[in-house]
């Protein structure tokens, strides 16, 4: 029956012209979410039906084998998955799922020994993005390192840990869990600030939202397990890069609405990165807090808006209202696949407007700013700036179009699903068949996280209403990174060094910049324009240090004697042309 029901409403084509948008979503989510939720186990070592030779505990990406290979457990990939699986457990929606909780906390541990073209465990192994699904090293050349994996690894395991306290399990998470954590934690709060790859591994740059994000959740959650635990000792180092690596995440605010997602790659920053980790930094304790951009704060508003509006031009989207959902995609500038909507993507819309819909209706109030005028004057164009208690026909008027905007995308995603509910990782956007990685792990958790958003579960609380951004924030960035404030030059480093595959440059040098001569902490450089590597440091200016290159891979090969030396000018920005030596 359920899948006669999804046949029936994908066959309608245009499903919201005769259901409506909320009877739409509730029958999509009423078929699909089950089978969403077969698939995303079906890919879970070592007896889901499509992982078939995955470790216990590991995440297949896809069991796509070819155009593309996904057969491989990436690190974030598969923290995001597992944290949806550990709010269904924790939150008493599904009994079911503790062992394959407990799986996965026995494949990370495990994961994490590893030694693989980043490093060792404790020389930036933490930073691999994947491996094979049995857990040995991938060895071939990809975009490493990627430093949001360790974050959100850490956030899904201490989540877990803090719902064990409540049922007396100290023992086992002083013990086993908090080990594993630590690592991760300990890396975050030394690397957060160095380049790195991007949510979708393609831009290396000074920082990615998505990442920042996860750095800011993951350290201070952990403040509180340490203390929790009696493990004191990590907390101050913890907090001062908490303050840090908050002050940072300001400098992602374009004062022209947006959330500029990517500090490189040439693009328009609006990215979806922005709103994935807007729901991953929902903490309804928090209220509509701007600093950490929770959903219905006024700049994640406004950034959605702007999103959603850079994929008015496609094809799939062509005559559709500009107040109903459509399908979205990574960034405009996408050409992975062509360019296509992601079923992570649309969903991720409507998952940020549930959420949000959930705290107007707690605190009782909606409050409409300049920032966020313009989205809400898309769906209620008599919106006008004012705070509305519920019970007052604005608010009930607000609230109603939201759901039924949210709705909108989740009718989009219906539309393009197949009649067996089967997801991939995109759908094209000129006929909405669906493409690339065939039953995508990612996709059938959106699903998931969707649903509950939409039903006003509440996750718990990781502490983002305790915070508060420092009174100074001076070049927060640090290494690599800049942040704004202080005096402070961007000085790009390029060298011309061929090298093997799998095989990456990186630099590192005499001042805090460049990691104080720290190879395990050195700055990844970007390889876009090869043989060219390349990095944007914020460097103080007028500041004499010494640097060199180094080459990693199975080690640490620096470059010849002596170190070479350079003066940051004064102001404005200095470009350096090197060739290895």
């Amino acid at each position: 029956m359920r899948f006669s029901l999804l046949s029936i409403l994908f066959g309608l084509g245009s499903v919201a012209s005769v259901w409506g948008q909320t009877n739409t979503a509730e029958a999509f989510f009423a078929s699909e979410s089950p089978i969403a939720k077969t698939g995303l186990l079906a890919n879970i070592g070592p007896s889901g039906s499509k992982s078939s030779g995955a470790k216990s505990g590991v995440v297949i990406a896809s069991p796509s084998r070819s155009s593309p290979d996904y057969l491989y457990t990436w690190t974030r990939d598969s923290a995001l998955v597992f944290l949806a699986i550990v709010n269904q457990y924790t939150l008493g929606l599904d009994n079911s799922l503790r062992s394959q909780i407990d799986n996965y906390v026995g494949a990370q541990k495990i994961q994490q020994q590893v030694s693989n073209p980043s490093g060792s465990v404790s020389s930036g192994g933490l930073g691999e993005p994947k491996f094979h699904i049995d857990l040995s090293a991938f060895t071939g050349g990809w975009g490493r390192p990627q430093r949001d994996g360790p974050g959100l690894r850490a956030t899904t395991l201490i989540t877990w840990a803090e719902f064990l306290l409540t049922q007396g399990n100290t023992s086992y998470v002083t013990n086993e869990l908090w080990p594993i954590i630590k690592l991760d934690l300990d890396y975050v709060a030394s690397t957060w600030s160095q380049s790195g790859f991007d949510l979708w591994e393609e831009v290396n740059s000074s920082g990615s939202f998505f990442t920042t994000a996860s750095h800011l959740r993951s350290l201070r959650q952990g403040i509180r397990l340490a203390t929790a635990i009696g493990q004191t000792s990590v907390v101050s180092g913890y907090t001062t890069q908490v303050n840090a690596v908050l002050c940072y995440l300001q400098t992602y605010w374009d004062s022209n609405g947006f959330v500029n997602s990517n500090k490189g790659g040439g693009r328009t920053g609006k990215d979806a990165n922005s709103l994935i980790a807007s729901n991953n930094l929902f903490d309804a304790a928090a209220g509509c807090d701007t600093t950490t951009f929770q959903p219905c704060s006024d700049r994640a508003l406004s950034n959605l808006l702007q999103y959603v509006d850079t994929f008015r031009s496609w094809a799939i989207n062509s005559g559709i209202a500009t107040n109903q959902g459509i399908a979205t995609g990574r960034y405009s500038e996408d050409s992975y696949y062509g360019g296509n909507p992601w079923y992570l993507t649309t969903l991720a819309v409507s998952e940020q407007l549930y959420n949000a819909l959930t705290v107007w209706k707690a605190q009782g109030t909606i409050k409409v700013t300049a920032v966020s005028l313009p989205f809400f004057q898309r769906i209620s164009p008599s919106a006008s700036v004012g705070e509305y208690a519920s019970g007052t026909a604005t608010f009930t008027t607000l609230t109603t179009a939201v759901k039924t905007y949210a709705d909108s995308f989740v009718s989009i995603v219906a539309k393009y699903t197949p009649s067996n509910g089967g997801l991939s990782e995109q759908y094209t956007k000129t006929t909405g068949a669906p493409t690339s990685a065939t039953d995508l792990t990612w996709s059938y958790a959106s699903v998931l996280t969707a649903l509950d958003a939409r039903e006003g579960v509440i996750p718990a609380s990781w502490g983002a209403a305790g915070l508060t951004l420092p009174s100074t924030c001076s070049n927060s960035g640090g290494g690599g990174t800049g942040g704004g404030g202080g005096a402070t030059v961007a000085v790009t480093f390029k060298v011309s060094a061929t090298t093997v595959w799998g095989e990456s440059i990186f630099l590192t040098g005499s001042i805090a910049e460049l990691a104080n001569w720290s190879p395990d902490n050195a700055l990844a450089l970007n390889a876009d324009n090869y043989p060219i590597w390349t990095v944007t440091v914020n460097i103080p200016a007028s500041a004499t240090f010494q640097y060199k290159y180094i080459r990693k891979y199975n080690g640490v090969k620096w470059e010849s004697d002596p170190n070479r030396q350079f003066t940051a000018p004064a102001s404005g920005s200095y470009v350096i042309n090197d060739g290895w030596r």
